[in-house]
């Protein structure tokens, strides 16, 4: 067994032993589905010390894919044992980007950038933007979601084909639940098998969040994740094929499935405009991760997140600083979706050739921030550069 496979083996194994007692998932997408059975790991802790072990190897290999992979792990799996380690430090080993954050003058920018799309629809800025904007967005019932996700999924599917270069089949499966999450929408799956939760809970549906998901979540997630799967059926690949919302390749997922109306559909205004309302509300709450992990006081990230999003509403400020807090793998995973979405939405301005490349790249393998950053130099800083 060669010592990618040993990794998998190991994070196999832990994620058995997680699901077995009722905790969060390890893998989220497993793109070298096994029938073996696997048994689960005795402890995290017996988990912690074989990845360890396993670390070493890989970076005494010189294996820097592997050794980001299991740098990772260690580190999600250290916060469920108890570290709590500075966010920066935290971000950079999971996700693979610096939680640096954004200067004022440019969330105040994108602010702008979004108040002048809703303008030009009639909907100003205020309490009742986000409920004017959906309004507008047309809603629609619960349970026409899934035949309205599969249709806009089928209407853009060719056209991500085209400027990804994937010809990945996936079979899609879309299932209704009510989870205490903050979550709307959930995708995990395995192989060319992908599975789309809709959280009743929390998801409230329009005409465009069904063509904004479509994207979000079939072809971006799901089709990504098939692809992946069938090169790595085709070929020995150098990436451990387990997808985990923890590791490095999340700023990638996150970040390409939000921007990608701004690569397939730019000329639909109503999914740019809640694609810069999207970007900019994603860069507000990653002021907030910052803030709240720097010391500032609940009462201050409160006053400051009605100041930026004056639509809000406590319920919401409270899950966004709940989520940001303490939770080992929320305060890590979502950083990705501001990291990704400033990136990619950036991209999106970036000239056509370097588009196709990262986009062709981007469907191929598991990009990390650091594989992003070689293929696109001039590119903003992911993480941001600093407040």
């Amino acid at each position: 067994m060669n010592l990618r496979d040993e990794i998998e083996t190991t994070l196999r194994s832990w994620h058995a032993y997680e699901t077995g007692r009722g905790a969060v998932s390890v893998i989220d997408f497993d793109c070298a589905p096994t029938i073996e059975a696997i048994a689960p790991a005795t402890s995290r802790l017996a988990v912690y010390q074989r990845l360890t072990d396993l670390h070493a190897q890989a970076a005494e290999a010189g294996a820097d894919r592997l050794t980001a992979r299991l740098t990772a792990d260690l580190a999600y799996l250290g916060a469920l044992l108890g570290e709590h380690p500075p966010l920066n430090d935290y971000v950079q080993a999971t996700q693979g980007c610096p939680a640096a954050g954004w200067q004022d003058g440019y969330i105040t920018h994108r602010g702008d950038q979004a108040r002048q799309a809703l303008a030009a629809l009639g909907i100003g800025w205020g309490p009742d933007t986000a409920r004017d904007l959906t309004g507008v967005e047309g809603p629609i019932e619960t349970d026409e979601a899934p035949d309205a996700i599969r249709q806009a999924a089928a209407d853009y599917e060719t056209a991500v084909r085209q400027i990804t270069g994937s010809t990945a089949p996936f079979n899609l499966t879309i299932e209704a639940t009510e989870v205490d999450a903050y979550w709307s929408y959930w995708l995990d799956g395995a192989g060319n098998k992908v599975r789309l939760r809709l959280n009743l809970r929390r998801a409230s549906f329009t005409k465009v969040a069904a063509r904004q998901f479509a994207l979000h979540e079939v072809l971006g997630h799901g089709l990504q994740g098939a692809s992946w799967s069938a090169r790595a059926a085709a070929e020995e690949v150098p990436w451990v094929r387990l997808m985990s919302v923890h590791a490095p390749q999340q700023v990638l997922l996150e970040g390409l499935a939000q921007a990608l109306p701004l690569f397939v559909a730019p000329d639909d205004e109503l999914l740019a405009t809640r694609t810069k309302f999207d970007h900019y509300t994603q860069l507000v709450r990653a002021e907030l991760h910052v803030a709240l992990n720097q010391g500032a006081s609940i009462a201050e990230l409160a006053d400051h997140a009605r100041f930026r999003m004056p639509w809000t509403t406590d319920a919401a400020i409270a899950d966004v600083l709940t989520d940001r807090g303490a939770n080992p793998q929320l305060r890590s995973y979502l950083w990705a979706y501001p990291a990704g979405i400033d990136w990619f939405a950036n991209l999106a301005e970036a000239d056509s050739t370097t588009r196709t490349t990262v986009l062709q790249a981007a469907y191929r393998d598991p990009l990390t921030p650091t594989d992003l950053a070689a293929l696109w130099p001039a590119g903003p800083t992911i993480g941001g550069q600093g407040t």
